[in-house]
């Protein structure tokens, strides 16, 4: 009997989410200009929730950036690493990543040391 016979494998939507946070974080760290780590001292790291559904997962994440940035190269990012893990370690295909920026944050602001979201 072949392997694809006897038996089936699922993984749970927050197994994906997982990944999907983690790729959104390794993007940020690759895209942000001067960032080694993306969450500063006041920044939340990326959250993401899934769809699966058969072989394929619906991706949606939230992020905070820093400002001023390149928002939309940065979302694309997030989009291209989370479709590539997700594909790698999940082996699903990803149709969809819809990614949030929930908040932009100064560099300004936390030099000076206030709280201040833009």
């Amino acid at each position: 009997m072949e392997a694809a016979e006897r038996g089936a494998t699922h993984i749970a939507d927050r197994v994906v989410a997982k990944i999907a946070s983690q790729a959104a974080r390794e993007a940020l760290r690759g895209t942000e200009p001067g960032a080694g780590d993306p969450e500063g001292e006041d920044r939340r790291p990326p959250y993401a929730t899934v769809a699966v559904r058969d072989d394929s997962a619906r991706v949606r994440v939230s992020v905070e950036l820093g400002y001023p940035s390149d928002i939309r190269a940065q979302c694309g990012a997030v989009r291209r690493r989370i479709t590539e893990r997700v594909g790698e370690l999940a082996g699903m295909d990803v149709p969809e990543v819809a990614v949030t920026v929930e908040r932009l944050h100064s560099a300004d602001t936390r030099r000076a040391g206030r709280e201040r979201v833009l």
